[in-house]
């Protein structure tokens, strides 16, 4: 696909791929700028609607949100490829590192609790709008650069009336905990005892996500894990946190 165009993109060079779809840097033909376009993968995650509908679910919960750790959404749209319509979505590019290899290189501890504040206030805008990531982990935050921090992937996102009764419902087929299919949305390392159980959520799930992440980037090794899914699981519902082996100053 590289040197392809898709609608008035053209690919560059590919950056990532997730459950969905696979991530591409991308010139746009039109503004004459960078941009991340995220394609849909044929194929993934039950029927093309199902997976278009959870694309399109992605950039409406990020394009509610405007913050500058909060990656922006430019478009939703679709092209052709190989002779078959498919969906992508236009995002802003950020030239960068994932979270863990800038906190690998942050100058102390400070450095690496600045970093994830600036996730918390990401997720306090998300809150704020009644949006819930509910995928809050180190790969889903890229650090630019010039240091600034970003939170991407909204794709499992899901609008909480609870927490902003001035706006509709828009969360459409992922408005549980659990997927159409009845599977636990999210990554399991991080996800809160609330999540792993399929009950209805509220913003204090990513607060756990958050802590999760700290806990890790500030150890080197996740609170809870174990051996197999299950264990895993039975940890984050019962098991304690081994203490950190330093005290932040």
């Amino acid at each position: 696909m590289l040197g392809e165009r898709l609608a008035h993109y053209r690919i560059l060079e590919r950056i990532g791929q997730g459950g969905m779809g696979e991530v591409y840097k991308a010139e746009d033909l039109k503004l004459l700028r960078l941009v991340a376009l995220k394609v849909l993968r044929r194929g993934s995650g039950g029927t093309s609607e199902e997976a278009h509908a959870r694309l399109q679910h992605e950039a409406r919960a990020a394009s509610a949100l405007s913050h500058p750790n909060i990656a922006t959404i430019y478009e939703i749209g679709e092209g052709e490829r190989d002779g078959q319509r498919v969906s992508f979505i236009a995002m802003e590019y950020v030239p960068g590192r994932r979270l863990t290899e800038a906190a690998a290189e942050a100058d102390g501890v400070p450095a690496i609790v600045a970093l994830v504040k600036d996730v918390a206030n990401a997720l306090d805008e998300a809150h704020r709008s009644g949006v819930i990531h509910r995928d809050i982990k180190p790969s889903n935050v890229l650090v630019s650069n010039g240091g600034r921090v970003k939170v991407l992937d909204f794709g499992i996102a899901v609008y909480c009336p609870a927490a902003d009764a001035s706006r509709e419902t828009w969360s459409g087929p992922l408005a549980g905990a659990k997927g159409p299919d009845g599977e636990l949305l999210g990554t399991v390392s991080y996800m809160s005892p609330e999540q792993i159980l399929g009950r209805d959520l509220d913003a204090r799930t990513d607060v756990f996500s958050l802590g999760v992440m700290l806990y890790e980037l500030l150890s080197g090794r996740l609170p809870f894990q174990g051996a197999t899914v299950g264990a895993t699981f039975d940890a984050l519902r019962h098991g304690e946190p081994e203490p950190l082996p330093f005290v932040t100053p």
